[in-house]
């Protein structure tokens, strides 16, 4: 009974652990398209060009963070080219991300 209730405490305090590392993985992600975006921003790809432009660098995300594109493309493209060239936005996101 004792291993039972053992095992049991172990399964419930490492499920935090693997809901936090799918939570990193998948903010990170999200901030790889971010940096992936600027990066296409700061070599003046045009907005609406955007998300074939991606698409064609074949990134290392999975296929479904193909989808952030699109979604955060006005965002960057509402910011002044000087705070594109100098902001980390990538890490701006993440940690962003990461509070929710």
């Amino acid at each position: 009974m004792i291993r039972v209730l053992t095992a049991v405490l172990c399964l419930a305090t490492a499920a935090p652990a693997f809901a936090a590392s799918a939570k990193e993985k998948d903010c990170g992600f999200q901030g790889d398209v971010v940096a992936a975006v600027q990066a296409a921003r700061v070599a003046k790809v045009k907005e609406r060009d955007m998300v074939d432009h991606i698409a064609g660098t074949t990134p290392d995300w999975p296929e479904k963070y193909n989808a952030v594109v699109p979604l955060v493309t006005p965002w960057i493209f509402s910011l002044k080219m000087s705070e594109v060239k100098t902001a980390d936005l990538s890490a701006a996101w993440n940690e962003l991300c990461l509070q929710q």
